[in-house]
C-alpha cells in the first residue's frame, strides 16, 4: 500500500503551506500530515525512515521560509490538541511541542511562577523555541529546562534530561526530529508583579517590531555583542527592497512581504543585506530563518 493510502486520514499530497508559515510565500510540500496522537506520529515517522522520505515538521512558522519551488519529502504539523497541552505542578510547567509559547508564558504568569516571561512577544512553539534556544536580553528558554520528550527520525521515543542537554545563543542540543514535550523549572513570584513586568514588556517589544498583521520574520541573528538590526540600519538599508520584499523601516533585523512578495524575492534581498553588511562593516551576519 501506498504512504498516501494508509496515512490518507491525515495526509494530503501536494498540499499548499505557504499560509502557515509568517510570511506566507512559496510552494506546496510533496506530502503533508496532521498526526492526532503521539503514536499515529510515531508510526508516520517510522514509515517514512523506511521509505527514505525527508521529514520537516512545522510548527508556528514563524521562522520559515518556504521556497517558491516548494518541499520535497513529508512536512508534519503538530498542531493538534495532543500535541499541545500545558499543566503545572508546583513550580514546573509541562508543554507540549505544539504549545503556543505565549501562551506556557501566560500560563506560568497566572501561576506566579518566573522566568519564562522575559520571552513574551517571541512567536512560535516550544519546539521550535527549544531547537533554537530562544531568548531575549532576560534570559533564554533553556536555562529553564529540566527534560524534554523526543523523538529521533528513526521514530524512537526517548527523555532528554537537564544534564544531557547543551544551550547556547539561539541553538541546543535538542536537534532531534520532534520534541513532544518539555517541562521547566521555575521560581515563585507575585503573580500581580509578574503580570506587570509581562505588560511592560510587551509593550517594549511591540512597538520596535513589524506589526503582527504584516507578512514578515526577523531574519538574521545577532553577532556576539552586536545588534544585526542596528548593522544593517548602519548599512544605510532600512527600507531597502527587491520585488515586493522589503527591510522593515521599524526594525531593520526585519524583512516584510509584500502582497506580490515571493520567496524569491526574500532570498534576493537576504543576500543583498549580508552582503553589503560585509562589504560595508565588515560583519558577516548569520541568518536565523529556517529555509526550506
Amino acid at each position: 500500500m501506498s504512504l498516501a493510502t494508509d496515512f490518507q486520514h491525515i495526509l494530503t499530497p501536494q498540499a499548499p503551506i505557504a499560509e502557515r508559515t509568517w510570511f506566507r510565500t512559496g510552494g506546496a510540500a510533496e506530502f503533508f500530515a496532521e498526526p492526532q496522537s503521539v503514536e499515529q506520529l510515531q508510526e508516520l515517522v517510522k514509515r517514512c525512515h523506511s521509505e527514505g522520505l525527508t521529514v520537516r515538521v512545522l510548527g508556528g512558522g514563524s521562522n520559515i521560509l518556504i521556497r517558491d519551488e516548494g518541499v520535497g519529502g513529508m512536512v508534519i504539523s503538530l498542531a493538534a490538541p495532543a500535541f499541545a497541552a500545558i499543566s503545572a505542578t508546583g513550580t514546573s510547567i509541562k508543554a507540549g511541542g505544539g504549545a503556543v509559547l505565549a501562551e506556557v508564558i501566560s500560563e506560568s504568569v497566572r501561576r506566579g511562577l518566573a522566568g519564562l516571561d522575559p520571552l513574551v512577544g517571541i512567536p512560535g512553539v516550544v519546539g521550535g523555541a527549544l531547537h533554537g534556544n530562544a531568548g531575549s536580553r532576560g534570559g533564554d528558554i533553556g536555562q529553564w529546562t529540566c527534560s524534554a520528550t523526543v523523538m529521533t527520525r528513526s521514530g524512537e521515543i526517548a527523555t532528554r534530561t537537564r544534564d544531557e542537554m547543551v544551550f547556547a545563543y539561539r541553538k541546543s542540543s535538542l536537534d532531534e526530529l520532534v520534541i513532544i514535550d518539555a517541562e521547566f523549572q521555575l521560581e515563585e513570584d507575585n503573580p500581580e508583579q509578574l503580570t506587570k513586568r509581562l505588560q511592560k514588556q510587551w509593550i517594549i517589544k511591540k512597538a520596535s517590531q513589524p506589526m503582527v498583521d504584516e507578512r514578515t520574520g526577523s531574519i538574521f541573528k545577532n553577532p556576539r555583542g552586536m545588534s544585526a538590526g542596528m548593522l544593517i540600519d548602519q548599512a544605510g538599508l532600512r527600507g531597502a527592497s527587491v520585488g515586493d520584499a522589503r527591510v522593515s523601516e521599524k526594525y531593520a533585523n526585519f524583512i516584510v512581504a509584500g502582497a506580490g512578495a515571493t520567496s524569491t524575492d526574500v532570498l534576493k534581498l537576504i543576500d543583498t543585506v549580508r552582503s553589503r553588511v560585509a562589504e560595508r562593516l565588515g560583519v558577516e551576519l548569520e541568518t536565523e530563518l529556517d529555509i526550506w
